[in-house]
């Protein structure tokens, strides 16, 4: 087994080991193995009954506060496994550093991540923390309550319902959010020619509530995706890509960002599709696959989410993704989902009625249509090589039919 994010390897203890006890701590349950070499060789710990003192010595008076963690020693190999526990009251400090694991190594935090482990040892979040404005009106916020809830006005007690205010502290992050004025990033929304040197539109909405950014972006969308079409004597709307697709994407982007990053929200408008682009990455305790699937909501942003519901702007937390794939049922061009450590983006294709599949993609398409497979298996079920299985599987997943999950030999991927 080799060394992962979860997993470390140390052929014998030295005080490198503690950088990696603050990351499980803050991050992640995970196992540090002293008796064998970075190239997976057992070796063996002379004395391990002794090197567990020592191991737990260091812990605790090298890392602080103290992360809850156990020591098992395999008799047959002289092995020893440390298992650290994420714990509660983060960050767990080493020589007043916190760390995180990057793949297979353990790099210190940046500033910013070392703010949200206080927050989250806080059990706090940033649209929880008071607003450096507390001069705020939301005018744009009670025209939206009004329609949908049918208030008479938005008071102080409104405001106090909605979590938005609380006595002694004033006014948070999320009301300031959803107040007229702000000072935070927005929404920038380019519209591309044939490339992405020739811009045809481009606006940027920003330092206003985040009600009046959905809407702008949804009237650019309009603009550029929807044109009416007579039938009788009537005209109807037609839309290139469904607009409960850009809805749901643009709402998600919103209510799920980091708004602690200084960046806007980045929509991306081409001839063949919509780009869109939310600083933050998935929420902690959130993967990859399930993302992916569907169903299972871990809110960022819990208050603003939560007005968002009531205004009827979601209908559900975690169905989103569901919403956006239903929306393209039909249609031969699918919707593409990507998370990174920080950034996810939402690929929304014009509909297409004919998928344009050669016999052999066809044939990996159907075989994976509601399923989840690794290549291997896909290889052995149509008789393909492996070469010619993992070249159509990147072309179906760059062309949105599918898509995929996981890193070296744990990728999977998934019909759509």
């Amino acid at each position: 087994m080799r060394e992962s994010k979860r997993l470390e390897y140390k052929e014998a203890v030295s005080n490198s080991f503690l950088k990696t006890v603050s990351a499980f701590a803050n991050y992640g349950t995970g196992e540090i193995i002293f008796g064998i070499s970075d190239n997976g060789l057992t070796k063996g710990i002379g004395n391990p009954e002794a090197t567990c003192l020592d191991i737990e010595n260091r812990i605790n008076d090298s890392i602080a506060p103290v992360p809850e963690y156990t020591l098992r020693v395999n008799p047959k190999t002289s092995v020893i496994t440390l298992t650290v526990f994420e714990g509660l009251y983060k960050p767990y400090l080493y020589k007043s550093k916190a760390y995180r694991r990057s793949d297979s190594s353990t790099i210190e935090v940046d500033r910013l991540a070392l703010g949200r482990l206080i927050l989250e040892g806080q059990n706090l979040s940033f649209e929880e923390l008071p607003a450096g404005n507390q001069n705020l009106t939301f005018r744009v916020l009670e025209k939206k309550l009004t329609m949908a809830l049918h208030l008479r006005e938005v008071t102080i007690d409104t405001l106090k319902t909605l979590e938005l205010y609380k006595d002694g502290s004033g006014f948070n992050h999320a009301g300031e959010l959803l107040a007229d004025a702000n000072g935070f990033c927005g929404v920038d929304v380019v519209r591309f020619g044939n490339s992405i040197s020739v811009i045809h539109d481009r606006e940027t909405y920003a330092k206003e509530s985040v009600l009046q950014q959905y809407d702008h972006a949804l009237s650019m969308f309009r603009k550029y995706y929807q044109y009416e079409q007579i039938k009788g004597s009537l005209r109807e709307p037609v839309f290139l890509i469904p607009e409960e697709a850009f809805r749901e994407a643009l709402a998600n982007a919103i209510v799920h960002r980091a708004w602690d990053v200084d960046t806007h929200i980045n929509i991306a408008m081409f001839t063949e599709g919509i780009e869109i682009t939310s600083p933050g990455g998935l929420p902690k305790g959130l993967g990859l696959e399930e993302y992916h699937r569907g169903g299972l909501s871990i809110l960022r942003n819990r208050i603003l989410g939560g007005v968002f519901f009531r205004l009827g702007i979601i209908e559900q937390f975690g169905t989103g993704i569901r919403r956006i794939h239903e929306a393209y049922r039909g249609s031969a061009a699918r919707p593409v989902f990507d998370a990174t450590e920080n950034a996810i983006r939402i690929m929304l294709p014009v509909l297409r009625e004919q998928n344009g599949l050669t016999e052999d993609e066809e044939r990996v398409f159907s075989l994976l249509k509601g399923r989840t497979a690794p290549s291997s298996a896909i290889a052995e079920a149509t008789g393909f090589g492996k070469s010619k299985t993992v070249a159509i599987l990147k072309k179906l997943v760059a062309e949105g039919f599918i898509s995929v999950a996981g890193k070296g030999r744990g990728i999977k991927y998934t019909g759509i």
